[in-house]
């Protein structure tokens, strides 16, 4: 059996807090990593330009390297300097990074763990570190269990107001900048967050929450 936990962190207390702060629409997706402290991060909803100047004087970034650069977003390998950093302890008991983003000066992360020994000692470490996590939601995944979904909130969000608003109707009822507006959000991050939402259903028939992993 493994431990699936969803965390809040703020940035305030970890990385990207200025860079937040001088980029309020930023979007941040960390990169799925198995016990990798430093992870890439894919960034939406700013120019190349603006990301550069508040990577460079953020604080708590030591050094940035663009890798990939779309129309939609980039994908940059960062540092942090020493102690200002997400992922190094909440991946140190071997844990893996299922997902996680930053937006609005928050951080949040779904993170699986062999058990709860091994996310209560996670868990710990952050508080040690005087670090204001939210532990949200624990999920305990036994071989054969009742399938869940592995969705975000902000994918049944945006998957329901889809449905209610008649965005999948033929011919659609509303389009996708119409349906970004009424959720508050730009276009660039509705598509992102239905895209994921489609993939994790699709993986869920495939291999439900409750089967082992190989």
């Amino acid at each position: 059996m493994s431990t699936i936990a969803e965390f809040r962190i703020p940035a305030a207390d970890t990385t990207l807090e200025a860079t937040f702060d001088r980029l309020p629409e930023l979007r941040v997706e960390l990169e799925a990593a198995v016990s990798r402290s430093q992870p890439c991060l894919w960034i939406a909803d700013a120019e190349r330009t603006a990301v550069d100047a508040a990577l460079a004087d953020d604080p708590s970034v030591g050094t940035y390297d663009l890798l990939v650069e779309t129309s939609e977003r980039l994908l940059y390998d960062v540092t942090f300097v020493e102690g200002r950093t997400v992922c190094d302890r909440l991946l140190a008991d071997g844990g893996s990074l299922l997902e996680g983003w930053g937006t609005d000066g928050w951080w949040q992360a779904r993170v699986r763990y062999r058990d709860r020994e091994a996310l209560c000692r996670a868990h710990d470490r952050l508080v040690d570190r005087g670090i204001g996590v939210d532990l949200r939601r624990v999920t305990d995944v036994t071989p054969g269990a009742p399938s869940t979904t592995r969705l975000t909130g902000e994918q049944e969000e945006a998957l329901e107001a889809a449905l209610e608003q008649g965005y999948f109707e033929i011919p659609r009822e509303i389009s996708m900048e119409e349906l970004a507006d009424e959720l508050g959000i730009s276009h660039q991050a509705l598509s992102e967050r239905l895209r994921r939402a489609y993939e994790t259903l699709v993986n869920e028939e495939i291999q439900p929450v409750g089967e082992s992993e190989t």
